[in-house]
């Protein structure tokens, strides 16, 4: 498995782990825990967005990974 397809599953499951915690934010009937949820997923997400560009950056600087 290439570095490239290591990123990209990363971030297919970093994916997932952001809209289990958005769920548990919205379910969530204590308004400090749905607090400590949004927050977590709000930092997933930003985790999510710089490896994003970090797979478009290992794209460009090799082609041949490019929509693995």
């Amino acid at each position: 498995m290439t570095v490239a397809s290591q990123v990209k599953q990363c971030v297919a499951s970093l994916k997932n782990v952001e809209a289990t915690l958005n769920h548990f934010a919205i379910q969530s009937q204590d308004r400090e825990a749905a607090n400590i949820f949004k927050d977590a997923c709000l930092t997933t997400r930003r985790i999510v967005v710089d490896l994003e560009r970090r797979v478009g950056e290992l794209e460009f600087e090799e082609p041949q990974y490019k929509g693995f």
